[in-house]
């Protein structure tokens, strides 16, 4: 059975980006839309939205130097791993799990730890990638785009983003301990 499910994801993994490259390129010429020129228009939008958002990015990142600095993250490892192990979690990947909501580069340089610690075959490196893959930055989203498109109530998103988080590392566990 994990032998159909490795199958039926890696045929998935292969088609699943130039499969909605194609359906994004049919639908602009089913629309009528000259695909190339709003593409280009959004690209230029892209450049004014990144020189907006580098207050914010500047933040996020001391406050993150911050929390790794004053030794929170291994706390917070400590007092949750026995919790990762009932799960299927190996302790390792907490780090990731954590670090994830809060950083996109964070969570990459300990996903690459894990890797040349314990190899990108291993269960542990397979699972750090797949977290990093099923989840997303949230505090990074909150703190930079709802900043630069002046979104000031983020009662709602907070709580919505975590949650996705946690079904995205949740699911990853799950799916690596089933195929791996």
């Amino acid at each position: 059975m994990s032998d159909f499910f490795r199958a039926l994801i890696n045929i998935i993994s292969v088609v699943a980006i130039p499969l909605m490259f194609l359906i994004f390129l049919g639908w602009g010429l089913v629309k009528k839309v000259k695909v190339y020129e709003v593409f280009v228009e959004g690209a230029k939008d892209g450049f004014n939205v990144a020189i907006r958002i580098i207050p914010y990015l500047v933040a996020m990142l001391v406050a993150i130097g911050i929390f790794r600095a004053s030794g929170a993250l291994e706390l917070m490892i400590a007092v949750l791993g026995p919790a990762t192990n009932l799960i299927g979690m190996p302790p390792e990947t907490l780090a990731m799990a954590l670090m994830r909501p809060l950083s996109g580069s964070g969570s990459l340089g300990i996903m690459t730890e894990l890797m040349k610690v314990h190899g990108p075959d291993s269960l542990i490196g397979i699972m750090a990638s797949t977290m990093y893959g099923s989840s997303e930055t949230t505090f990074y989203v909150l703190a930079v785009y709802f900043g630069a498109v002046g979104v000031k109530n983020t009662r709602h998103a907070v709580p919505t983003g975590l949650l996705a988080d946690l079904a995205g590392m949740l699911a990853a566990v799950w799916i690596c301990n089933l195929l791996f």
